[in-house]
């Protein structure tokens, strides 16, 4: 995984070594030739940007925070084993807008064209990593990047997750694949992003473990893969085979994704005349863009080991010995836009107005082999300036499907962000509105609508939000307020619910380091939560991280963070998940009573290279029948986390 940071950090680009130096050195003396040298020879320049990004950011190569390298963020709950199911404890409904097929349980581990990373570099730049964790899970990165020409790069990035799993039917095993390439014409009027992006995540499931504490407390279980889960095979061999998956009871998503985007700029040519070298430049006052995307996904549950007892019980759905359950549905899409922007300021990128149109045609095979075929209009437009002396940064869009399945959904949204001084910091304000239809697999034909709705109607989100932030401090403050119409929710494993009384949550951040001593640090986050209503939405009213590292710049190359991580969040009635459908449902009969997660680590850079080493879940101790790691957390009903886990991982990067 390649890091990246907002430039200012750091001098833009450019890696550097210990105490901000130049990477390499040089030494040249007096009698260097300044004609002679080349610039590149010992160090690198490389920069990225995303795609509707005008910001290029550079590398990051901060060691502080494991969780920049993993990939379920520490305000997620997932099911226990990396690669499972996930989704945020903080209150975040989902404002996208347009045809969604419904499955994001397992969002976290895919790779979408709005988060890939288009690189410009000097030399070829290659990062390998591997993270081995207990029971022989593992996260393999592969990511090379280079400019066979100076205005043509390709990247290619390979990721495997591979995890068996504590309990019976477990076991993940998801594969990334991205391919980019970025070419801009020598004149600097062209541009073409090109992008290949494929997905395949496949993780087996089990409901859950049965009789929840009376496994966990027996000391003859203790051995977690033994306690039976409520489906799923339960007599299986369960070798630990670090490749591969077979999966006999599990989801199984896979997606391609291919674009191609082409900008075209007239505006006026310049240059910068030094003493050997003529620096072509190019202000773009007009532009047209064309972005073709087309989009192959294909979702399916599988259980060749039926238990005719879950299925009724939690499904309502009847079985018999010998049955097999097999869901499926399938979507292609292929999208058009064409926009053109406008530049008044031709010194200035970061301002501009985009006007386009998009036509997106949608083709489906879902339950019983019925197709579907959809056609969507969009209008959409977007107006940034961020003004060249950085004070002031304004960003306002808007989305409107004007026919087709979605219409009449849409999403406006608003930013000013003000730097208000060096002391006082930058606070940012905004507001965001969202109408959206109900997703495929809640309304329409959809394989895994078990009790289909067809009185559902558009979710309506407002989103008022505001962050001070003050580098000098070190701190920020956060406010976001959600106030939710026809909110849309699973009642049950199968039953859709649209909550039709207006709710408002209210969310209050914080983020502060500490200086405790010439080389210990406190980094404290902060969430409290807050909503109003009898509605059925569930979240804890507060949740807390904190780290406190003893870290710094040690001899002369070695950088060196080690402590303690913590987590914590109030009790409250988590989610369930539904694993045939892949969703989260709510419930209001089992309460989450964990207590804090304790993680201890041991982080450090040599130059190039880093490596991780973490105990996690200290928390799991337990002192009775000797020494054991048996007092595990809970992230939902039935889906306690691991004990200890042992993690390594390396993160080794070269410059060719």
């Amino acid at each position: 995984m390649l890091l990246l940071s907002a430039p200012g950090v750091q001098a833009q680009g450019v890696i550097r070594d210990i105490g901000n130096r130049f990477k390499g050195g040089g030494g040249g003396g007096n009698n260097d030739s300044l004609q002679r040298r080349n610039k590149f020879e010992d160090s690198i320049t490389i920069s990225a940007r995303y795609l509707d990004s005008t910001r290029s950011y550079s590398l990051d190569s901060s060691i502080n925070d494991f969780y920049r390298r993993f990939p379920v963020p520490t305000t997620y709950n997932y099911l226990g084993n990396t690669g499972t199911a996930a989704h945020s404890i903080l209150f975040a409904p989902i404002i996208r807008t347009g045809f969604d097929p419904g499955f994001h349980a397992l969002d976290l581990y895919k790779w979408t064209a709005d988060k890939i990373q288009f690189f410009n570099t000097t030399r070829p730049y290659t990062e390998l990593a591997y993270l081995l964790g207990s029971k022989t899970q593992q996260i393999i990165q592969v990511h090379h990047t280079q400019n066979f020409k100076p205005y043509w790069n390709i990247g290619l990035h390979y990721r495997l997750i591979n995890s068996p799993g504590y309990l019976k039917n477990q076991r993940s095993n998801h594969n990334n694949y991205l391919f980019t390439s970025w070419y801009q014409s020598p004149n600097k009027r062209y541009n073409n992003y090109v992008a290949l992006i494929g997905n395949k995540l496949q993780v087996a499931e089990n409901g859950g473990i049965r009789n929840d504490r009376n496994y966990m407390d027996d000391p003859v279980f203790e051995e977690r893969i033994s306690i039976p889960t409520k489906f799923g095979p339960q007599n299986e061999d369960y070798t630990r085979t670090p490749f591969g998956v077979s999966l006999v009871t599990g989801n199984d998503y896979r997606e391609f994704v291919g674009l191609l985007r082409q900008q075209y700029d007239f505006g006026k040519k310049d240059s910068i005349v030094t003493d050997s070298t003529v620096i072509p430049l190019f202000y773009p006052r007009l532009r047209f863009e064309h972005t073709f995307q087309y989009r192959r996904n294909r979702y399916t549950f599988q259980d060749y080991s039926v238990d005719t007892t879950y299925y009724p019980a939690y499904y309502n759905i009847q079985l018999h010995t010998g049955d097999t359950v097999y869901l499926q549905d399938r979507w292609r899409e292929l999208n058009n836009d064409f926009s053109i922007y406008t530049f008044p300021d031709a010194k200035n990128l970061q301002q501009f107005l985009k006007l386009g149109a998009e036509l997106q045609l949608l083709n489906g095979k879902v339950k019983d082999g019925n197709k579907e075929n959809f056609v969507n209009t969009v209008l959409h437009g977007e107006y940034r300036n961020r003004t060249r002396n950085q004070k002031w940064d304004m960003l306002a869009s808007g989305r409107l499907h004007v026919s087709g399945y979605n219409q009449g959904d849409y999403h406006a949204y608003i930013s000013l962000q003000r730097l208000l001084s060096s002391k006082l910091g930058s606070l940012q304000v905004g507001f965001e509105n969202s109408n959206r239809s109900p997703a495929y697999i809640q309304k329409g034909l959809s394989s895994f609508n078990f009790n289909p709705t067809l009185s559902l109607n558009k979710e309506n989100t407002s989103h008022i939000f505001a962050t001070i932030s003050n580098p000098k401090l070190k701190l920020s403050l956060g406010g976001d307020y959600f106030l939710m119409g026809n909110y849309l929710y699973y009642k049950n494993f199968y039953t859709v619910e649209q909550e039709s009384a207006l709710f408002n949550i209210l969310r209050i951040s914080a983020f502060k380091t500490f200086k405790v001593a010439r080389h210990v640090n406190w980094y404290m986050e902060a969430y409290l939560q807050q909503k109003t209503g009898n509605v059925d939405v569930n979240v804890p009213l507060f949740l807390t991280r904190n780290r406190i590292a003893f870290e710094g710049n040690f001899f002369r190359n070695l950088f060196m963070s080690t402590g303690i991580d913590i987590r914590y969040h109030t009790p409250f009635d988590a989610d369930n998940y539904s694993p045939v459908n892949g969703q989260f449902v709510f419930q209001d009969t089992t309460s989450i009573k964990n207590k804090p997660d304790i993680h201890a680590y041991f982080n450090f850079r040599i130059r190039g290279f880093q490596a991780y080493i973490r105990a996690e879940n200290l928390n799991a101790f337990k002192f009775s029948n000797g020494i054991t790691f048996t007092n595990e957390n809970f992230s939902a009903p039935d889906y306690p986390y691991p004990g200890l886990v042992l993690r390594l991982g390396i993160f080794w990067s070269f410059v060719n």
